[in-house]
């Protein structure tokens, strides 16, 4: 099977995975990122799924896993939005890249080191893009939040802390080992990949701490929390839970002040910033917005332009690596020390793209993570 030639100035995109993600945010964001972007096709192993998110959306060229090449070869996409369980995103960019795909991947990238290498190499050698599925990096409330650690406001930024958790449903894939699940890449990650871009670093030594929780959770971590080091002696501590209460806040800590981010990382509902410098404070409030068309427009400008997008398949990397050695240092019961490596790109205020929020979404055959 040959690649497929771009000859359209919009970009048709297969959706591999329609679960919940998938249903309430990223299908209903294609309607924002009409300028490039286009539905095309559905791949699922549910065929309740395909025929009436099929039926909703218009779209006739729909098939399961074992059809992918087959619907990406009779839908003509261009690109893949990969929002299938972690296990499977290697499988899926190393068959997609072989029909000349490009592909757009749900983070965490993978679960391990290796996979992130080999989806890398998959892609380079079909000369196909890869773009990592990092909805903040677009959205205004992180990035005011970077352009404020860099700008000097808060003094020199000294130490980061951030918490994500919820109280995931019984039975969901988050708790499920061979699906990638557990707390500290699903949720984890989004705190790591904000202490990264506040210090413009990358942490050289971690200490990790796990939980497995209750009888909900087999073989995965229920609760993480880590302590990073990174150069200059920075410090960033995080902690994400599949089984707390809710909470979603971070705050970064400078030697003239500090920025709170609560909300911080959800994609439903307003995000809000409280700045203090010099004992004075002040609240912003980021009305909510699309966070996923933006990835979309993005990745379809990239591939259009021929150009790598910042969250690229490196970047997922670099989280990944992390990731990794947080819960080897937790299975050690000592710090971890990492390698060094260079990111050449940070996300900063030009990636920001404003869309309307999507609003409540119906779903089909899928219940919400949380209880």
């Amino acid at each position: 099977m040959g690649s497929i030639a771009i000859d359209t100035k919009r970009i048709r995109y297969a959706v591999v995975g329609v679960g919940n993600i998938a249903q309430v945010a990223v299908l209903p964001s294609f309607d924002h990122a009409r300028e490039n972007s286009e539905l095309a096709a559905l791949i699922s192993s549910d065929d309740v799924k395909l025929a009436e998110l099929g039926k909703r959306y218009g779209i006739q060229h729909r098939g399961s896993y074992d059809q992918f090449e087959n619907v990406l070869t009779a839908s003509k996409a261009e690109a893949i939005y990969l929002a299938v369980p972690n296990t499977r995103h290697r499988e899926l960019t190393e068959r997609a890249a072989a029909v000349g795909v490009h592909v757009l991947c749900e983070k965490p990238m993978a679960m391990t080191v290796e996979d992130c290498e080999a989806m890398i190499g998959a892609c380079a050698k079909a000369k196909v893009q890869l773009m990592i599925a990092y909805r903040l990096h677009f959205e205004e409330a992180s990035l005011r939040a970077l352009e404020i650690a860099r700008s000097g406001l808060i003094g020199e930024p000294r130490f980061f802390s951030a918490a994500f958790g919820q109280q995931v449903r019984e039975g969901d894939i988050r708790t499920k080992a061979e699906l990638g699940g557990g707390a500290l890449f699903d949720m984890g990650i989004y705190c790591l990949n904000a202490a990264r871009h506040v210090f413009g670093a990358e942490p050289i030594e971690v200490f990790g701490f796990q939980s497995g929780g209750d009888d909900r959770f087999r073989g995965v971590d229920a609760t993480t929390t880590a302590v990073l080091r990174f150069p200059g002696d920075r410090f960033a501590q995080i902690s994400a839970s599949q089984g707390s209460a809710d909470v979603d806040t971070y705050r970064i800590v400078g030697d003239k002040g500090d920025l709170r981010g609560e909300p911080a990382f959800t994609y439903q509902g307003d995000l809000k910033h409280y700045l203090t410098v010099n004992g004075k404070g002040r609240e912003t409030i980021f009305t909510a917005r699309d966070q996923f068309a933006p990835e979309l427009i993005t990745f379809s400008r990239c591939i259009l332009g021929r150009a790598e997008p910042e969250s690229s398949g490196e970047e997922g990397l670099a989280d990944v690596r992390v990731l990794v050695a947080i819960a080897e240092s937790a299975r050690r019961g000592q710090p971890v020390k990492l390698p060094p490596f260079q990111r050449s790109r940070r996300p900063n205020m030009a990636q920001e793209i404003r869309v309307p929020s999507v609003g409540k979404q119906a779903t089909v055959h899928v219940p919400p993570p949380n209880r």
